[in-house]
């Protein structure tokens, strides 16, 4: 009943977030995936997380849309969420979320136990949102980005580069997953978990700056002369040529990889501090 009680639930949601402009078609129906997933297998508490980071993040994409438009030569894509984005973002929590299921129904010891699996999915909801917080907000910043790996200048919207103002919206975004999942946590409020998920959030959003410095595929446009994540044609309508990273290694390859890492970092450190 719980899990259908979820996907009437998400699929609502969903349906609302769709006519709102926030996800497209394909991301409506991933999110009522996932999201039904997520509340049938984890129960409210888990849902409150994955909404806290789709309520915020999208509220900031429309905020700061305007601020935004300057670099749209640059992004994949647009503010709208496609089932690859909401995939990437929220896939690895309805994994944790269904393994969460699968150890209820099996013998103690036989699963990683239920305040694990929590930590995990709110550090990986955490990195999600530090990640998405410090790219809305990261564009106001007046300083010049620099790139994570060498430090070098570059320009805004350039793929693994930094700024103070964002890298302060990653933490603010990380530290408001790690209050919720601390408390709402089933073993009760612990400052620990609020430490372990920050820490995990921050992690995963500078892995994933990371990875779009090295090995994320960018590509060049000729008729711009500018980067770009667009392929195989940029926005003006030229073909794209690959300048660097891997072909398959794309933004949402790098987002899911960004919350693998921050669910692994929170549940580390989780464990460590009990």
């Amino acid at each position: 009943m719980q899990f259908l009680i979820g996907f009437l639930l998400s699929g609502t949601f969903s349906l609302l977030a769709w006519r709102a402009r926030a996800l497209s078609a394909s991301g409506a129906w991933a999110a009522t995936l996932c999201g039904g997933l997520i509340f049938g297998a984890g129960g409210w508490a888990w849902a409150a997380l994955l909404l806290a980071f789709f309520i915020s993040s999208s509220a900031l994409s429309r905020l700061f849309r305007r601020h935004k438009l300057a670099l749209n030569e640059k992004f994949s894509k647009g503010s709208r969420r496609d089932w690859a984005q909401v995939g990437a973002n929220g896939g690895l929590g309805a994994l944790l979320a269904v393994s969460l299921a699968i150890g209820l129904a099996l013998p103690t010891g036989l699963w990683p136990g239920p305040t694990w699996l929590w930590a995990a999915y709110a550090g990986a909801i955490a990195a999600v949102n530090a990640d998405t917080w410090a790219t809305e907000i990261g564009v106001l910043s007046r300083s010049a980005p620099r790139l994570i790996t060498n430090g070098r200048v570059v320009e805004r919207g350039t793929s693994g580069a930094l700024t103070l103002l964002g890298s302060a919206a990653a933490l603010a975004g990380a530290a408001l997953i790690a209050l919720l999942a601390a408390l709402l946590s089933p073993a009760g409020f612990a400052l620990a978990l609020v430490g372990a998920v920050t820490a995990g959030g921050l992690a995963g959003s500078l892995f994933d700056s990371l990875l779009g410095a090295t090995l994320q595929a960018i590509y060049h446009c000729p008729a711009c002369q500018k980067e770009t994540e667009q392929h195989p044609t940029h926005r003006c309508g030229s073909a794209t040529s690959r300048r660097r990273g891997w072909p398959w290694v794309n933004n949402e390859v790098v987002n899911f990889l960004c919350s693998m890492m921050g669910a692994a970092v929170a549940a580390l450190l989780w464990g460590l501090f009990q």
